[in-house]
């Protein structure tokens, strides 16, 4: 093998792998969620893989030709990788959860094998090109250099065009294909073709078709969300918006004003309740999912106007195309992180900033700090109202660092859920939490009276500012230096 095809094979693996490692994570995200924990367990588990294939590639490559090696390595890999579609469809159906052990679990058996494959190249290729000791540096790093500018192309192709123009499975499909293929070449080249056909392409040809079998629970995809939009099947006009692993939004698309989740009743109650409809207000909704609420405040509210600050792309199209929003000059939408495009709002010109948003069930960290609650402070008019929705399981540890956080910045604090959530921190529960920010009184009992009309005890119990201590003993505020939501916050318990 000439010093430049082994460079160009070096360079090929290379982006290969880091390309399953992004893809890992959009392929895991449906039953897991996207987390901190969902990408320290990939990459994780991908680094373990190359650690793997350099030291069994390097030993194998002392003991016998790695000529012949080559390319049973790299089609191999492109064979595992189509068998890890369906092997992770299969296996996340059996065990769905999202704790740190399910996420490892499912990305050892998805993904570890064609990353320890294709690791197992360099140290062969090496071992191929490397002719005198004393050029053992230079070779060495040369095919290291190659190897990282292959893993950054990887990176940065997958990252930036891939995942944006592709669904994943398509994408890890194509990869597979193409390994198998130039295993298949390899083969051919440095052993024998009845071996390529034999041993890789047959065996490829198979797997292919067994991957394709797998449909997968996506029923739109983005580069942030796999999305799937359920018929409620006890209301014929009813559509619920499947995020991931969450139930994101309820939209009724023949009545704007239904809200169907007792964590959005709740929101529409302590609106109510602090800017008195029918006055109209100017919102802004971190978060746009289903425009539930867009649609409920134009229905309820004429002449109120909605910003709504949506990371993903696709979620605006689903609204207008299949979820019953028409666009119009009261609502504005600015597609890009709501960090950054709150920003871009005049200080002052707010009612209410609504945050509702996720990433599985999490709220994105940097959206959870205080620095963050103090820029919504400071797009509010002086009474105005900062709610968000959060949900938070066991002892509820992210939910009471959340309250302790906006209790940091608003001098008026209060927390709608059933009571059974603001227990002590041993007793396990949760849900959704309504948490409220003003600088203005929060008229509590006002907001619960409206609440009770539903005959919902879902937002039944709340505690008020000065009654918060018990429940936030001990918990810290989240800041930009400091927010380990991801760590706090425990998922909805499975089994």
């Amino acid at each position: 093998m000439s010093p430049r095809a082994a460079a160009a094979l070096l360079f090929t693996t290379s982006a290969s792998t880091l390309v399953l490692e992004i893809l890992a994570g959009r392929l895991l995200a449906p039953y897991v969620g996207v987390t901190l924990e969902t990408f320290t367990g990939i990459i994780g588990t991908i680094l373990a893989g190359i650690a793997a294939g350099n030291w069994l590639g390097g030993k194998a490559a002392d003991r016998r030709d790695p000529a012949g090696l080559l390319g049973l390595l790299v089609g191999a890999a492109g064979a595992y990788a189509l068998l890890a579609v369906p092997l992770v469809d299969f296996l996340a159906n059996g065990i769905r959860g999202a704790g740190p052990s399910v996420i490892v679990t499912l990305a050892l058996l998805g993904f570890f094998v064609p990353a320890m494959l294709l690791a197992a190249v360099s140290p062969m290729v090496i071992k191929l090109t490397l002719h005198d000791l004393d050029e053992t540096g230079r070779v060495v790093g040369r095919f290291e250099g190659v190897g990282t500018a292959g893993a950054l192309t990887g990176t940065f192709v997958t990252g930036f065009v891939l995942v944006s123009q592709i669904p994943t499975r398509p994408t890890i499909r194509i990869l597979g294909v193409a390994l198998v293929l130039l295993g298949v070449a390899l083969t051919a080249r440095l052993r024998s073709r009845r071996e390529a056909t034999v041993n890789l392409l047959v065996p490829g040809i198979l797997v292919g078709l067994l991957s394709l079998t797998s449909a997968g629970p996506c029923e739109y995809e983005s580069a942030y969300f796999c999305a799937a939009i359920e018929v409620d099947p006890e209301r014929e006009t009813g559509r619920i918006l499947r995020l991931d692993t969450l139930r994101h939004s309820y939209v009724d698309l023949a009545d704007p004003t239904h809200l169907e989740f007792s964590y959005a009743q709740a929101l529409s109650d302590v609106l109510a309740v602090q800017h008195p409809e029918p006055d109209p207000v100017d919102v802004a909704h971190v978060g746009g999912g289903g425009f539930t609420f867009p649609r409920y405040l134009r229905a309820t509210r004429p002449g109120s106007t909605s910003v709504v600050l949506e990371l993903d792309p696709l979620l605006p199209d689903l609204a207008v195309e299949e979820l019953g929003f028409e666009p119009g000059p009261d609502v504005e939408v600015e597609v890009g992180d709501a960090r950054l495009t709150l920003g871009r709002i005049d200080d002052g010109s707010l009612d209410i900033v609504i945050g509702d948003a996720f990433g599985g069930v999490s709220v994105p960290w940097h959206l959870a700090t205080r620095e963050f609650v103090e820029l919504v402070r400071d797009k509010l008019v002086p009474d105005g109202t900062y709610v968000l929705n959060l949900i938070d399981y066991g002892p509820r540890d992210f939910a009471r660092a959340e309250v302790a956080t906006i209790a940091a910045v608003f001098e008026h604090v209060a927390v709608f859920t059933p009571e059974v959530r603001l227990g002590p921190r041993d007793q396990s529960t949760g849900g959704n939490f309504v948490v409220v920010g003003s600088d203005r009184p929060i008229d509590v009992e006002a907001i619960l009276e409206r609440n009770s009309q539903r005959g919902d005890d879902e937002a039944a119990a709340s505690t008020a500012q000065g009654t918060l201590d018990d429940f936030v003993a001990g918990a810290q505020v989240l800041v930009d230096d400091d927010a380990p939501v991801d760590q706090l916050l425990t998922p909805l318990p499975t089994g």
